[in-house]
């Protein structure tokens, strides 16, 4: 997995653009949605298809964002399309069609796959999700089941025969420390810019910010100091932090607000196009949208700005 994607040579952008997907054109579109419905044929399945789902005669829906992500984001073009589409419609109707896992898996391999998840709120049903906790303004933790060819997130209903929530989520929370670091990349540059990234196919990566003491300790060698950090989180596969030390924040915060947004849009599990700085366990969101929607700027609250005044003001006497 790349930590800075190309897309592949497709449509130029002015070419008319499609209304569901703007990142595919008319004309990508009309593919994709041909790929999608011969895909489910080929499962034996007759769907509708709609701008970002389809339904069968049973009423069942089948959104289309993350494949269409999926799809878009993939090197190799509109000619892999269709084996993505059937990889997908395959796995779907699986899922759907075959026994629930929480049936058929014994309580204690239950409990070794579940795994906290950080989710965007459009991505949260709050009547079947009670529990989820609130980690940052739009952001919720849930608890998942991770399966070879899914992940369940695990609803009111789901979880109750399981036992209490605090306790499944200790459990969830120390197979989440145990996860291997797949890959990471520093990000550095001569003006003081600075941050590490955690990538990985796991879907958990991205969540791996509610362990970030471990996680930086493992990265890093070295634990996070009492100011905490920055943090990314633009999509499941991807974390970044900076571990603030020095006046190297300032830099660094531009850079990761640029870094969040590039790598929030048009992905498959979109968490948040915004930088946080976590402090103490807490989360408090550091860039936010322009008032005219062009854009994202930065938004520092006065705890954030005093301690950039602060690191500025012990630097001083040493560059004198």
């Amino acid at each position: 997995m790349r930590l800075f994607r190309r897309g592949p040579k497709r449509d130029g952008l002015d070419a008319p653009r499609d209304p569901g997907f703007s990142f595919f054109s008319v004309d990508e579109a009309a593919w994709f949605r041909s790929q999608v419905r011969e895909a489910f044929a080929e499962q034996g399945l007759e769907v509708t298809v709609y701008a970002d789902m389809v339904t069968d005669s049973a009423g069942r829906q089948f959104g289309l964002g993350n494949l269409a992500a999926v799809c878009h984001n993939d090197d190799r073009g509109p000619r892999i399309w269709g084996e993505l589409a059937r990889q997908h419609a395959g796995m779907v109707l699986r899922t759907m069609d075959g026994p629930s896992a929480l049936d058929t898996l014994p309580p204690e391999q239950i409990r070794s796959q579940l795994y906290p998840r950080v989710i965007s709120r459009d991505a949260l049903d709050a009547q079947t999700f009670a529990y989820a906790r609130s980690v940052a303004p739009g952001l919720y933790e849930v608890l998942a089941l991770d399966l070879p060819e899914s992940v369940m997130m695990l609803t009111d209903e789901a979880l109750e025969p399981l036992g209490e929530v605090r306790q499944l989520r200790d459990q969830a929370m120390r197979n989440l420390r145990d996860l291997p670091i797949e890959s990471r990349e520093t990000v550095k540059d001569s003006d003081g810019v600075r941050f590490e990234v955690v990538v990985g196919d796991s879907f958990y990566t991205a969540s791996r910010v509610l362990a970030l003491e471990s996680l930086v300790r493992q990265v890093t060698g070295a634990p996070l100091t009492a100011d905490g950090a920055l943090v990314a989180m633009p999509f499941r596969h991807q974390l970044a932090f900076h571990v603030i030390r020095d006046t190297t924040v300032v830099p660094s915060l531009n850079a990761l607000a640029s870094f969040a947004a590039s790598g929030y849009r048009d992905t498959p599990g979109a968490i948040s196009p915004y930088v946080y700085w976590w402090h103490g366990g807490v989360l408090t969101q550091l860039s936010e949208e322009d008032e005219d929607g062009g854009g994202l700027r930065l938004a520092v609250g006065d705890d954030f700005q005093k301690l950039m005044e602060r690191l500025s003001a012990r630097k001083r006497p040493d560059t004198a």
